[in-house]
């Protein structure tokens, strides 16, 4: 074989492989466990909650790997070999989530989250979480008493959301339906581009948790709360002013075009995909607004905005 031609197999194969790359999707991993009921009417809600929340994250298409837990199912062994499953499929673009439903206790040192046999701790859920090389992670604590959980799972590029402000309220949240209604209520979706954000969901969420006490005159005996920065300063209500919800605003956690996006050609998807991170970009702009000036931040959004355009009208061809 002559330099020519090897140099000409050398360009064909680097093309090969360059068009894979390009033509790869990132996937969705998504883990839902559902912990021990207790009494018989938790245990028929927990497994009711964790079924419902798959059948709604199935709506994001064949890049979807979903893992549900529930009942005698969700033994600590079986979450252990999911999350050590997922850290040898998750590739560092891809997003994971994790989703725990149930009870949880709090002695004052450690949140547990209750599982059939021994329990977990919230120090051991994160140590799992960490060997998992995803760049983009969730973790939506659902349980009672999970505000004690967000010291040990806050972490750089995860976003955590708990259904209680502390280890204190210990009542058995409502989160849980509410987070599954997210899924399914065109109303989550805030900017109605089809897309629910792990934001748009905890503010949903929120809302509605807060209306149930409200509307039933009860004592609200869970606050939830929301924290993306790595640090264990959870709020209830991010905003720029707080610098919270950043990631999650850029999280996607239900995306009903994506069953479309399957039929249509290799182009269309990279389009679709582009198009997805170009909102993605805009949705941290605002959340930099305050650091920038404002002729660089309307320059900004404004390169965004026709940058948008000019791909939903390739898309629209």
């Amino acid at each position: 074989m002559d330099a020519a031609t090897a140099l000409g197999d050398g360009v064909k194969i680097a093309a090969l492989l360059l068009l894979c790359a390009l033509s790869a999707h990132p996937a969705n991993y998504y883990i839902t466990v559902a912990g021990l009921g207790g009494l018989p009417e938790y245990e028929a809600q927990f497994t009711k909650w964790a079924a419902d929340l798959e059948k709604q994250l199935q709506a994001n298409g064949g890049d979807a790997h979903i893992v549900t837990l529930s009942g005698n199912a969700a033994t600590r062994r079986q979450v252990e070999q999911a999350l050590a499953r997922a850290a040898s499929e998750v590739a560092p673009g891809d997003a994971f989530g994790l989703f725990l439903i149930g009870h949880g206790t709090f002695d004052g040192t450690d949140y547990k989250i209750n599982l059939p046999g021994p329990d977990m701790t919230a120090t051991e859920l994160a140590g799992l979480l960490n060997k998992i090389p995803a760049q983009r992670q969730l973790v939506v604590n659902m349980s009672s008493a999970s505000g004690a959980s967000i010291a040990a799972l806050a972490k750089k590029d995860r976003i955590v959301i708990v259904a209680t402000k502390s280890g204190t309220e210990k009542n058995a949240p409502v989160f849980a339906r509410y987070w599954v209604d997210a899924l399914r209520d065109p109303a989550a979706d805030a900017d109605k581009n089809g897309t629910v954000t792990a934001l748009e969901a905890f503010r949903y969420t929120e809302r509605k948790t807060a209306g149930y006490f409200e509307a039933e005159k009860l004592l609200a005996t869970e606050h939830p709360l929301l924290t993306d920065t790595a640090k264990g300063n959870a709020v209830r209500d991010p905003k720029p002013d707080n610098g919270q919800g950043v990631l999650a605003g850029a999280f996607p956690i239900l995306r009903p075009h994506t069953q479309i996006a399957a039929n249509l050609t290799p182009e269309k998807q990279k389009l679709l995909t582009r198009k997805q991170d170009i909102e993605a970009k805009i949705d941290r702009l605002k959340y930099q607004k305050a650091a920038l000036s404002d002729g660089e931040y309307r320059q900004q959004l404004t390169a965004l905005l026709l940058e948008l355009a000019r791909t939903q009208a390739e898309i629209d061809r």
